[in-house]
């Protein structure tokens, strides 16, 4: 195992499970619980207390239901790999809001450190499908591991193109709910080769429309840089690149013609300066330097240093304040701690509670923002 690595007990995965799939519970919102209460078990024992504070109610999974999505994927042939685990996936870790836990099906033949993403349109054109092959090939055959997200066009052109060499597709739903359904034959051959499929979400989770761009920030967060080969101005594929840019990480556009509205995206990413190319090679010369690690996150989710135990809890009216501070626009917390002079460890309780309710949302590690 690597110097540092963890390695999970059985019990304190089923924690991990437990705490990760209660509602309202997402990657920022666990990493402050455990950083709070210093275990996944403890966190446990201390939500109901918060949830009153909160005076809301969320479901937390029983221990059997836990130790049944565990079994459901050992059927599927999958496990859960936990951050900070040897085999968790090596560049995923560098991004804001990675998820505590993945599922992951396969793998035998990625290399998780030296991944590329292709993403582009799924009513791609002949000539898009053709360079996604191309650049999937050769990138592949250049020990490049390609990464996308199974959809249809751009998406399962390269992952065809890559079979032989490795690729992983990154799942909106569960690793049982492949989408779309006609996609389930190329899903089983990226098994069957070597490759893996990789997802946050629960065993059984029918994928929605919100689920998407979720998953699109684990397309870019798993990879050195992605391309765009084909996309309209408003697409998925465009998300996934404003979130790797996010991440720190390259983004690359094959430009098309300006007659075609599947090169409009490509096109306008070209001009706020993504790397233009015309073949693997203008990815290879970039990438080479390319290692995250070495770069801080721009904005790292925002973990508080402070004592929870030896403090107050927050009153009704540091509350009042506090929501009154927030607004649809996100904010950086610390701004927030400021403006209200409400202590940060009081903060982090409020902001806590109302995340547990459902009524803020993070973005980018460390801006908070009320939901619309």
């Amino acid at each position: 195992m690597p110097d540092g690595a963890i390695l999970l007990t059985p019990s304190q995965r089923i924690a991990w499970l437990r705490l990760i799939r209660t509602d309202n519970v997402g990657p920022q919102t666990f990493r402050q619980l455990i950083n709070r209460e210093g275990s996944a078990e403890a966190a446990l024992v201390a939500l109901p207390q918060l949830l009153q504070r909160a005076g809301t109610h969320v479901r937390i999974p029983s221990v059997a239901e836990a130790e049944d999505e565990i079994a459901g994927l050992e059927r599927y042939g999958a496990r859960l790999v936990a951050s900070g685990e040897s085999d968790y996936p090596a560049l995923l870790k560098y991004i804001s809001g990675a998820p505590p836990l993945v599922a992951i099906a396969g793998g035998q033949r990625v290399d998780w450190q030296h991944n590329v993403a292709i993403v582009g349109a799924r009513n791609a054109s002949t000539a898009g499908h053709k360079f996604a092959r191309m650049l999937a090939n050769d990138l592949g055959h250049a020990r490049y591991t390609i990464v996308s997200g199974l959809a249809r066009g751009i998406d399962a052109a390269a992952h065809a193109a890559s079979l032989q060499t490795g690729t992983v597709a990154v799942l909106a739903g569960g690793i049982d709910q492949i989408y779309p359904a006609e996609n389930l034959p190329l899903a089983r051959e990226i098994l069957e080769n070597g490759g893996a499929l990789l997802t946050e979400m629960p065993l059984g989770w029918e994928p929605r429309a919100r689920d998407f761009p979720r998953r699109n920030r684990l397309v870019s967060g798993l990879t050195l840089g992605t391309v765009v080969v084909e996309a309209a101005k408003r697409s998925g594929s465009l998300i996934t690149a404003r979130l790797a840019l996010e991440q720190n990480r390259e983004v690359f556009a094959v430009p098309g013609s300006p007659l075609d509205p599947r090169a409009e995206g490509g096109n306008a990413l070209i001009q706020q300066g993504a790397h233009l190319i015309t073949n693997a090679q203008d990815i290879i010369d970039v990438l080479r330097e390319a290692d995250p690690s070495r770069t801080s996150l721009l904005e790292p989710d925002w973990l508080p240093e402070t004592d929870f135990f030896e403090m107050a809890p927050p009153s009704e009216n540091e509350r009042a304040v506090l929501i009154e501070s927030l607004s649809v626009t996100p904010v950086p917390v610390d701004d927030v701690i400021k403006s209200t002079g409400i202590a940060t460890g009081r903060v982090q309780t409020l902001l806590l509670e109302l995340d547990l309710e459902g009524r803020i949302e993070w973005s980018s590690g460390q801006l908070v923002a009320l939901r619309p």
